[in-house]
Order: C-alpha cells, then sequence, then structure tokens
C-alpha cells in the first residue's frame, strides 16, 4: 500500500483519511491540520520523513507561478529542507494543468464561460485557471487585494496581475504565510459577509475554497463555484446557499475532495522517476490515465 500524508497548517476539524485505488494501486491518503503551529508542522514532516510515500504540502505551497516566474515563500523553504525521503507535492505540478479541464466540464454539462461574469479569488495561487478563464472569453475580476490584504480594490486583467505579481510578491513571501492565508482557527469562521458585494454580480466564483467562503454571501442562487478542496460540510452549506453547480478541481474521494497537493503526491507515487525528473507531461498522461478529471455536482 502506497501512504500519502498531507500535513496541513490548516484546522484539524477538516481532517480526513480515506483508503482507495489509483490504477491497480491501493494507496492510504491522510490530511491531518496542525491548526496553524508551524513549528507542529515542521515536526511532523521530519517524523513521518521516509515512513511514507509521499507527502502533500497542506495549508501552503513552495512558491507562486505567475506569468512563468516563481516566488518562493522564504518561511516554506524551512519545509523543504525538513524532507529528506519521502516524494513530495505542493500542488503547483497539477494545478495549472488541472484548471481546463475545469472548464471542459462545464462545458461538457452545456454551459459555455465565454462572456460570463467571474469573481476569482486570488490569480497569484491559482494563475493557470485565472489565465484559462480569460482565454475562455470570460469578464474577470481577480480580488488578489481583496482576499490577499483585506483591501477592496478589484483587478481586471491579467497585464495588471503580472505587474502587481512582479512589484509585490518579492516582498509578501518574506512574509510569514498566516499573514495572507487563513490558518489554524481561522479557518472555521463564518463568512465575514463584508465584501459581498464583488460576489453579487458574478455568475462564477472561483478559487481556494476558504478565501472564496471567507465573504460568502447567503444566497447563491443561480451561480456556479469552481474551487478545490471541499469536505460534505461545505458542500452541505453550499447547497443551503441555494449554490446551482459545485466544480471541484480534483475528484471527491469518500465524500471530500483532497487538494491538488494530495493528488500531485498521489501522482508523484505512480511515476517510477525521481521528484527532479518528473516532467509535465507525465503529469499530463496520468490525468488521462487514471483518470484525475474535476468533478461537476448539480447542488440545486
Amino acid at each position: 500500500m502506497k501512504k500519502v500524508l498531507s500535513v496541513s497548517l490548516g484546522s484539524s476539524t477538516r481532517d480526513h483519511t480515506t483508503e482507495t485505488q489509483f490504477i491497480g494501486e491501493h494507496f492510504w491518503l491522510s490530511r491531518q491540520g496542525t491548526d496553524g503551529d508551524f513549528e507542529r508542522y515542521l515536526q511532523m514532516y521530519r517524523e513521518y520523513d521516509g515512513k511514507v510515500d509521499a507527502f502533500g504540502i497542506g495549508g501552503a505551497e513552495f512558491y507562486l507561478q505567475v506569468n512563468g516566474h516563481r516566488y518562493y515563500w522564504r518561511e516554506l523553504q524551512r519545509v523543504r529542507e525538513a524532507i529528506k525521503i519521502s516524494k513530495v507535492g505542493d500542488g503547483n505540478g497539477l494545478k495549472h494543468l488541472l484548471a481546463p479541464y475545469a472548464i471542459q466540464a462545464l462545458r461538457d454539462h452545456g454551459i459555455e464561460l465565454c462572456g460570463k461574469k467571474v469573481l476569482q479569488t486570488a490569480a497569484v495561487d491559482r494563475y493557470g485557471l485565472a489565465k484559462a478563464l480569460v482565454e475562455e472569453g470570460c469578464d474577470v475580476t481577480f480580488g488578489d487585494f481583496l482576499f490577499g490584504l483585506g483591501v477592496p480594490i478589484p483587478v481586471h486583467s491579467l497585464r495588471a496581475i503580472h505587474i502587481l505579481a512582479a512589484v509585490l510578491l518579492p516582498v509578501l513571501t518574506h512574509l510569514p504565510f498566516s499573514w495572507v492565508y487563513p490558518v489554524g482557527d481561522k479557518q472555521e469562521q463564518e463568512p465575514a459577509k463584508k465584501h459581498s458585494r464583488f460576489y453579487e454580480g458574478a455568475d462564477v466564483i472561483a478559487g481556494d475554497f476558504l478565501q472564496v467562503w471567507s465573504n460568502l454571501p447567503d444566497d447563491l442562487s443561480g451561480k456556479i463555484i469552481i474551487t478545490n478542496t471541499t469536505t460534505a460540510k461545505n458542500v452541505e452549506e453550499l447547497q443551503k446557499r441555494n449554490l446551482h453547480i459545485l466544480v471541484t478541481t480534483t475528484p471527491r474521494l469518500a465524500g471530500r475532495s483532497f487538494g491538488t497537493n494530495v493528488i500531485e503526491a498521489v501522482c508523484r507515487c505512480l511515476i517510477d522517476k525521481p521528484d527532479d525528473q518528473i516532467t509535465e507531461a507525465d503529469f499530463v498522461d496520468l490525468i488521462e490515465r487514471v483518470p484525475l478529471k474535476p468533478q461537476l455536482h448539480v447542488l440545486n
């Protein structure tokens, strides 16, 4: 049995463990939160290194990739240095590859996104999705300032995102990760609704689920959400808010969609190469063979 452990900076209330199979291989998958405790986060990687086949980097990522440039989180370098033996995936190997499949899933369901108004919570952490939405012809509002810094300034073009990334990310990535992304019990807070007006005019809401949730309005009638990790409780809450369609970029396993870090870790286990020799073509091959396609759920 292959073992994949996602150690997360997030809340332990979102923990989940299951067993499943991918192309004939039996997998044990587990997500374990550290409630925002960074030292415990590091210790778990050190403790389980070599005892699991691969780690998922949960609640964080090694770098942000925008327009071909990588901006590394200084704080996360300590995690990379702690892992000596096990393979490791932080989601960056898969996120940009899975985004077009999410759009295709809607197209297969008879929904064309061209011309629709989209609110994407942040382009810098899901640049592949941002690019795919723009290329599809969507009218996209990017909420990088709003959801990352709490400043209600919308951004309306990828060119502006490129400039902002080049200017701000070299500085922001030297700050503690928790300053710009909810960790620990912050993930369990009720939506603030302070900036819910940005949701109201959108046909589609896209991005990291915890960022989507942070200001989610009570009524989502007719809307579509394209996101990542959702628990059974999250889906229930979205259904109560009359969400029309939920698209998760990774498959649901035992009632929950795991993050792309877990699915990337699974892929790395299935590819018989050292981590540094795995290519994008290897990931694409697995996405098609497993298959690891986004899933669409009609909730209302």
